[in-house]
């Protein structure tokens, strides 16, 4: 596998920007996107010399200013002060793991050829990328409209030498690592300023992100709900095909096709049942799962869009000598994305978090809450607390944030997305699943144990195998929180073969 990536044209897939970032592949542009920078750089340096009509952002002020025309002598100064006064981020730092996100998505944005930005600029941003030095970028500051303003200015602002960037695991200011890298500070032209702040980065790099996970974290809940019903003497009748085939949502049938295929083999799915039925937790979730799943798959399909498309604004068209502004910086698509997102995963939470409180409830031969000798010991009754408490925040967490919209800048942008407010608040959905599912795989692993000697498939014995080289069975009472955090750290490492 070649260890550079070289940025061009073509369509960047999820898939692929994992495995740069995984890999940890270094960037370079390719031909196609040099020849394309230098074009448009070279047609917007030729058009200021000879325009005399305002071009928004360009040769004016910026949003309700935009009729405020500035003089050819102070376009430098002009988009330098627009990255210092837009850069008023506050609140918690972004991710470095989604900052650095940020930084390979602004260069491939700026690498069509529409944006007008300098060749040095890009190289610069690369730079940036390849040496691993991380902008400090907060996480509060963001409309989702106009792009992710604030989030960009805090993520260009080492390019004209202000704001704090983490180099080698410290947190220093530009003028330092500009002395250490022997680097020059980028004199900024006509629209750079604009180009770097207009997008929509900030938001795409947090869904991302995000998607990467909840791709795992959506396999992962089907493989632990097939661990809990195992415990649990539940049926497989529920994932018959016969019964997908009849309504056949992509998302429910691979679901039950995919559980029907890791309990192959199974001793305790064979064996003969008391009981016809089973609760909605186990015997819906394909239906339940199964709707995440196709919601995932939406969303990815917008953010595969998003990233491959030119986010800021006005647009340059070099061939049909026109620059056109617009409104491709306004994240309504992600917006509503990310919060269809943080819905299908709290709802992966809320149904694991039921099966956790079906495991502990004493039923079909289960001890009450898990444990020998219960009364003496409390057993797995606290662990399915903490999973409600972390469910019913998911549930206030996806209030959808796209709903809302406070109109900026005197009103000339009087429609915002809160697209970015979508993204931050859906990590913690994201984070707070984690936990959830790591907690089922707790009881789950646990439940199993009371099954002994009956076998479950190969699949479920090996990840159960290897799930309890961490976290081992609980025989009397013990402190549950490390074992908790070792079952999240489990699936965090996980890596599906």
């Amino acid at each position: 596998m070649s260890t550079t990536y070289y940025i061009s044209n073509n369509t960047l897939s999820l898939e692929e920007l994992n495995t740069i970032i995984v890999t940890n592949q270094t960037l370079a542009l390719s031909e196609e996107a040099i020849a394309n920078i230098n074009k448009c750089r070279e047609y917007l340096d030729n058009k200021m010399q000879t325009e005399t009509n305002p071009i928004y952002g360009i040769n004016t002020g910026f949003g309700s200013l935009y009729s405020v025309k500035i003089s050819t002598e102070d376009l430098t100064t002009l988009q330098e002060n627009l990255m210092k006064s837009h850069a008023c981020g506050t609140g918690d730092e972004t991710p470095h793991d989604i900052v650095k996100i940020m930084l390979l998505l602004k260069i491939k944005s700026l690498c069509y050829g529409n944006s007008g930005v300098q060749l040095v600029t890009v190289e610069r941003l690369i730079d940036f990328y390849n040496h691993n030095i991380l902008p400090v970028v907060y996480t509060q500051g963001s409309l989702g409209a106009s792009g992710d303003l604030s989030p960009l200015a805090h993520l260009c602002l080492p390019l004209i030498g202000e704001g704090e960037v983490f180099m080698n695991g410290n947190r220093i200011t530009t003028k330092q690592m500009l002395d250490e890298k022997g680097w020059e500070t980028i004199t900024l032209k006509s629209k750079e300023g604009l180009a770097l702040l207009n997008g929509t980065q900030f938001m795409s790099a947090y869904g991302v992100y995000m998607l990467i996970k909840s791709l795992k974290l959506s396999k992962l809940a089907d493989v632990i709900g097939a661990v809990s019903l195992e415990g649990f003497d539940g049926r497989i009748d529920p994932f018959n095909n016969l019964i997908h085939i009849v309504r056949p949502h992509k998302g429910q049938v691979n679901t039950a096709v995919y559980i029907s295929e890791i309990l192959e083999g199974s001793e305790l799915i064979k064996q003969p049942k008391k009981h016809v039925q089973d609760p909605y937790s186990f015997r819906c979730m394909p239906q339940v799962h199964g709707a995440s799943k196709d919601a995932i798959e939406y969303v990815e399909k917008v953010f595969k869009t998003e990233i491959n498309s030119v986010t800021d604004n006005p647009n340059i068209f070099v061939d049909e000598d026109l620059i056109v502004s617009g409104g491709n910086f306004h994240g309504q698509p992600l917006a509503l994305a990310l919060d269809f997102l943080g819905i299908a995963l709290a709802e992966l939470g809320s149904i694991s978090e039921r099966r956790t409180y079906q495991l502990i409830s004493g039923l079909r031969n289960l001890p009450p809450f898990l444990v020998n000798n219960p009364g003496l010991n409390s057993g797995f009754m606290i662990p399915q607390y903490t999973a409600a408490s972390i469910v019913s925040q998911n549930k206030q967490l996806a209030t959808p944030a796209s709903i809302d919209s406070i109109v900026s800048s005197n009103g000339q942008e009087d429609h915002v997305s809160m697209g970015a407010n979508a993204a931050t608040k859906t990590l913690k959905i994201v984070e707070n699943l984690e936990r959830v599912l790591a907690i089922e795989l707790f009881n789950a692993a646990q439940a199993l144990e009371f099954r002994r000697p009956g076998k479950s498939s190969n699949f479920i014995e090996n990840f159960v195998g290897e799930y309890r080289k961490m976290v081992p069975t609980v025989q009397e009472d013990r402190i549950l929180h490390y074992d908790i955090i070792k079952s999240i750290e489990f699936l965090s490492e996980y890596q599906f073969q």
